[in-house]
């Protein structure tokens, strides 16, 4: 499994971890979702970057973070093994007052191409679910391990989160979830610098 950095060894890490544990249920899940047995899981994506945009545009640090996503990587894909997790993480974390979406990635390729019309593709580990984020700002994971120590993983660094740059990842041909989210993104944080999703990308058909 990818084991991300260590914070300290990841560029802008220790910034940006400061500011994500500034909202208290980023800090209750990173401190509680271990305790489930899985060693390969991050808590990524919307809820550790916007976060850092509600601190850098003075607002109230959880405000308008529509949900909270657990990636883990269990191999056994049946949909009862997930929903059993899913049941514990609601259970878990039933005192507080968030969404919490918690999936399963090697199922992924099982229900994607229903869904969005194309493979999504082999997935080894749970980070394989960030790397085809539509979108390399938001492609961040946050984990405690059993140790006790803090490891981030992101692929493309976390200075466009930091910043509010908003940059694309064509990796998979979903340029209409991309605009969709973005165009959302910018009503609630007007200060983004959204870039456009390149035209040699081809649309889903």
């Amino acid at each position: 499994m990818s084991s991300g950095q260590l914070i300290d060894q990841c560029v802008l890490g220790a910034d940006f971890v400061n500011g994500v544990f500034q909202n208290r249920f980023n800090g209750e899940i990173l401190g509680r979702f271990g305790s489930l047995g899985f060693s390969d899981w991050w808590l990524t994506a919307g809820c550790l970057a916007q976060t850092i945009w509600n601190l850098n545009a003075g607002r109230q640090s959880e405000a308008d973070i529509n949900d909270y996503d657990i990636f883990y990587f269990d191999p056994d894909t049946d949909w009862e093994a997930e929903d059993r997790v899913i049941s514990q993480a609601a259970a878990l974390f039933a005192h507080l007052p968030v969404r919490i979406e918690v999936r399963n990635q090697a199922r992924v390729p099982i229900w994607y191409p229903e869904k969005f019309g194309f493979d999504y593709g082999p997935v080894h580990y749970a980070s394989d679910g960030i790397d085809r984020f539509a979108y390399q700002t938001t492609a961040i994971g946050l984990r405690k391990d059993r140790n006790g120590s803090f490891r981030i993983y992101a692929p493309f660094g976390l200075e466009a989160a930091m910043s509010g740059q908003i940059i694309p990842n064509p990796v998979l041909p979903i340029r209409k979830v991309y605009e969709a989210k973005v165009a959302r993104w910018k009503k609630i944080w007007p200060d983004l610098v959204i870039g456009p999703w390149p035209d040699d990308v081809k649309a889903v058909p």
